[in-house]
């Protein structure tokens, strides 16, 4: 089980109290899961899972049961779905953390002079993260206010209090999420890579903190020591980028020895790593960039020098490629939006404080962690090496930024930026396949206790009927039919995006109620079991909107092996889209994609042009939640997901 905090956190800025995450009605769920599949799933499988449903939600059959028992857990519990949620989303899953879980968030490429250079921005970059840990800790942080629908309620800050205190720990069948005590002393260091190898950087000497320039200091010594080939360790960060139990195996075998334990435990501890990369020898683009803060670019270049179970890691490489790569198990995409963009603007708006340092001799020499190695540890570095690259190889990855117009247009015609966005993904997706599949895309649901995300099912009727407006009967269909089926369509989502982010989706839900019929040790119910629900899960378009105001993008891959990985960041004159695939997949193609999208986004800006006003009676509806789920950022776990989340 994940080791969690179950009190709600102390402190004059947050003495209101979050309602509980509700438990929808039973029969809503199951009729909106139904419309759901509708126009998904072929006639003759939807009736027999019309069937099943109806069978479940009798009147004293199994679907009351368990909306009994998970009403019974809702009393007793702060957050009916946390557990539920993350250990299904995040915890269970087995595939490798890099690509595959872990988001990254690339920022503005750096000119830097020479490594000095590019130590002295990470010197203050990590005063940088000091200064905001400080804020958490202290619980000064402004609460977050949801904005656009139900805009004014406060929101859930637990996720903020895990940036920098957690740690993923792998397990056979199972990882834990183990959080360490807020503010501990045991914290008061970072942990650095470089070239492969493992430093620890006090944070703290004396009694006193390091001074800006203290930390270059110790930054260019770390630099120094990693050069000397002789004490060179093996590349330990590689195993941290296996499958889970693959990795948990590794473990076991690693702590056998107390040095290995004992430096598994330090970087266990630690506030966050910081990793110094050399020059990558790629160049240097959007879509590079974001690949080397996925995976490194594999062992040949900077795969090795990651630890991925780390929460926060910030890369900083010579050649100016810097970002953060993130285990994403204790927060979504907002928090980690606040947190880099609190980062950017003290990089540019807060001087580097280059003072008077301490003096050299009274700062210790960083500790290298040291590892003792067999054959069999040398064959499992070996064996994840060959599984990183393969995943590195395997990745599609097309970074494009549509210039062609930005969400202040999308705003003219009255309409949701993210709707809109949401809909054009659908148009592409059928452009490319002739079809609709499920699809995810993230819905924070912060404004209850300990919430985190639901899912707004994007792949909705009215969008189908659109799509084919614009596709399949193009030439039959007038302008006016097709904006009338545009504005449905738009508003579908939007409803469906009040619906989730109040607590009332239906993933959470069907999630809750088949683990309770686990807990109960019944026979699973036809429902979890039917090939509709199966279908219902492999979410092949996974999508997220994680919007910046600084210059700045995240990226993430996709969550089934024949599906799209699409993160979108809306601004005023352009929309940037990260669209990931996997080469191996005769399905997909991210370029092919792209060219859909483009087509797609030129093609509904003409038909909101020639038509008439929009139509009043729907504007509001789809504007109130223009921003509502923004920077939810939750990407599924890459496996074919046993649930709906």
């Amino acid at each position: 089980m994940p080791i969690l905090e179950r009190e709600p956190p102390k402190g004059r800025r947050e003495s209101y109290v979050l309602p509980k995450v509700p438990v929808p009605p039973l029969k809503q769920t199951l009729d909106m899961y139904l419309s759901c599949m509708k126009h998904l799933v072929k006639e003759e499988q939807y009736q027999k899972t019309k069937a099943i449903v109806v069978k479940f939600g009798e009147p004293g059959g199994t679907g009351e049961l368990l909306q009994k028992k998970l009403l019974e857990r809702s009393d007793k519990t702060y957050n009916w779905v946390y557990d539920y949620w993350l250990e299904d989303m995040y915890l269970n899953q087995r595939l490798a953390l890099p690509v595959n879980s872990n988001p990254a968030m690339v920022f503005p490429k750096q000119n830097f002079k020479d490594r000095k250079d590019s130590l002295r921005f990470a010197a203050h970059l990590i005063t940088g993260v000091l200064e905001y840990k400080e804020r958490i800790d202290t619980r000064v942080l402004p609460v977050d206010f949801a904005r656009g629908q139900l805009a004014g309620t406060p929101l859930c800050m637990k996720q903020y209090y895990r940036l920098f205190n957690t740690y993923r720990l792998p397990g056979h069948k199972r990882d834990t999420l183990v959080i360490h005590k807020p503010g501990s002393t045991e914290q008061e260091y970072i942990i650095v890579a470089c070239k492969n190898q493992f430093f620890v950087l006090d944070l703290v000497v004396n009694k006193k903190k390091l001074k800006e320039m203290d930390i270059l200091t110790q930054l260019e010594k770390i630099v120094k020591m990693a050069e000397n080939s002789e004490e060179r360790q093996p590349p330990f960060g590689l195993l941290t980028s296996d499958g889970r139990t693959e990795w948990a195996q590794a473990r076991e075998v690693l702590i056998k020895d107390s040095v290995n334990r004992e430096s598994l435990a330090v970087i266990e501890k630690c506030l966050c790593v910081l990793c110094l990369d050399n020059p990558s020898g790629m160049e240097v683009g959007d879509t590079s960039r974001a690949l080397l803060m996925l995976h490194g670019g594999g062992h040949e270049k900077m795969g090795a020098n990651r630890w991925y179970d780390k929460p926060m890691q910030f890369i900083v490489g010579e050649d100016g490629v810097c970002g953060t790569v993130c285990e994403h198990s204790p927060f979504e995409g907002i928090v980690l939006v606040a947190c880099t963009e609190y980062l950017m603007k003290f990089m540019t708006g807060s001087p580097s404080k280059m003072g008077r340092a301490t003096s050299v001799s009274e700062l210790p020499t960083p500790a290298r962690l040291l590892w003792k190695t067999t054959p069999h540890i040398q064959g499992l570095l070996k064996a994840s090496a060959e599984r990183l690259q393969r995943l590195v190889r395997d990745l599609d990855m097309d970074v494009h930024k549509f210039e062609v117009y930005g969400k202040e247009f999308i705003k003219k015609q009255k309409m949701s930026p993210d709707a809109y966005i949401q809909v054009a993904l659908q148009l592409a997706f059928y452009r490319c396949n002739g079809r609709l599949v499920s699809t995810y895309e993230s819905a924070s649901i912060r404004r209850f206790h300990e919430g985190r995300v639901d899912n707004i099912r994007s792949a909705t009727s009215e969008a189908l009927a659109f799509v084919k407006a614009m596709t399949d009967q193009k030439a039959s269909l007038s302008d006016s039919e097709k904006m009338k089926r545009l504005w449905d369509a738009i508003n579908a989502q939007t409803n469906y995006t009040i619906t989730a982010i109040t607590g009332l989706g239906i993933d959470n839900h069907l999630l809750g109620l088949r683990e309770i019929a686990q807990e109960l040790k019944m026979e699973m119910p036809e429902i979890f079991t039917d090939e509709t629900y199966v279908a219902s899960n492999q979410f092949i378009l996974s999508t997220s909107q994680v919007p910046t105001t600084v210059e700045m993008f995240c990226c993430y891959g996709p969550v089934v092996p024949n599906g799209y990985g699409c993160c979108y960041n809306p601004q005023s004159d352009h929309l940037l889209f990260s669209v990931t695939s996997f080469h191996g997949s005769t399905e997909t193609c991210s370029a092919v994609f792209i060219k859909a999208l483009d087509e797609g986004l030129v093609e509904m800006r003409d038909l909101c042009r020639k038509s008439n006003k929009p139509q009043s009676s729907a504007a509001p509806a789809a504007s109130k939640v223009a921003e509502n789920n923004q920077g939810a950022g939750s990407k599924l776990p890459s496996t074919l997901p046993k649930t709906g989340k």
